[in-house]
């Protein structure tokens, strides 16, 4: 029997992108990419990503996350998450901390969080990687404003030059004039798995519709169609920011809401401020685990 069975979850979601936290703190205790699946596959639990909570690695710093999208794969960034787990631990009466100021850690880095009202939060997502190489791409472009991939698909072919940054996991960029328009269920998987994306990347469609707001969908590498994604966001607005479309702050409206999205001169620092939801909390039971080996 897996050693996650009977352990408490909350299920959140942040602008209805699905989010379940576990908190493994003071145990050794690691989720297999079987057991997310089968957590995932619990419409109790069904998340888009799964954030756990680890005791903290770095000194200074309130608790490591480990990211899991819904195959099973591991995830470096994911904001709405962290927004939820900020939110856990500082108002959940078991996780909870009396600090409105947290420090976390992802494979990506560290994650400053700020608590704006009962359930706002801002995180520090920290600098966007630019370089081609630390995207990652497969090969080397001098500007990655616009870069070029190899899908061509017949049904939309003016979906070309990308604009590709990563904000701790890679992500495609698409300007468009309507981005409701296209079947991002069918679009997404061709452009995720494109060869210039050696680690496979988020898609968006980016329809810019003024200096201070973008409108949004993504479908997210190893999770799908989303009703947000914060850390696309954070890369949208940095890329419209580079092409001259926006400035350095605006609203990116997802289909679940609006996240403010800030690219903080100075630092770089990419700071990404939204709402959290406690849709409810339960334990897993002995059974979700049966086929996760």
């Amino acid at each position: 029997m897996s050693a996650l069975a009977n352990h408490r979850f909350l299920k959140m979601n942040g602008l209805g992108n699905e989010i379940t936290v576990l908190d493994l703190r003071g145990s050794p205790l690691r989720v297999s990419a079987a057991e997310a699946r089968a957590i995932a596959a619990d419409p109790r639990s069904r998340f888009d990503q799964l954030m756990v909570l680890h005791d903290p690695v770095t000194p200074g710093t309130d608790a490591y996350l480990r990211i899991y999208n819904t195959d099973g794969s591991e995830s470096g960034a994911c904001g709405n998450g962290t927004r939820c787990v900020a939110w856990a631990m500082t108002a959940d009466s078991v996780m909870g901390s009396p600090a409105d100021r947290l420090v976390l850690e992802t494979r990506a880095g560290l994650l400053p969080t700020e608590r704006v009202s009962e359930r706002v939060f801002t995180v520090d997502m920290g600098p966007p990687r630019l370089a081609w190489n630390e995207i990652p791409l497969s090969r080397a472009f001098p500007d990655t404003r616009a870069i070029a991939v190899e899908t061509v698909l017949p049904e939309a072919p003016e979906l070309a030059g990308p604009s590709a940054v990563s904000m701790g996991n890679p992500h495609a960029i698409f300007w468009v004039t309507d981005a409701d328009s296209y079947d991002l269920t069918a679009i997404g998987p061709k452009f995720e798995h494109d060869p210039v994306f050696p680690e496979r990347a988020n898609i968006s469609l980016a329809q810019v519709v003024g200096s201070d707001r973008i409108v949004l969908r993504v479908w997210e590498r190893g999770a799908g169609l989303t009703r947000a994604c914060g850390s696309a966001a954070c890369a949208t607005l940095v890329a419209a920011s580079r092409k001259g479309l926006t400035g350095r702050k605006a609203a990116v409206s997802l289909p679940g809401g609006d996240l403010l999205i800030a690219w903080r001169e100075g630092d770089d620092h990419v700071l990404m401020t939204g709402p959290t939801e406690l849709e409810h909390e339960g334990t897993f039971a002995p059974s979700l685990f049966a086929g996760a080996a």
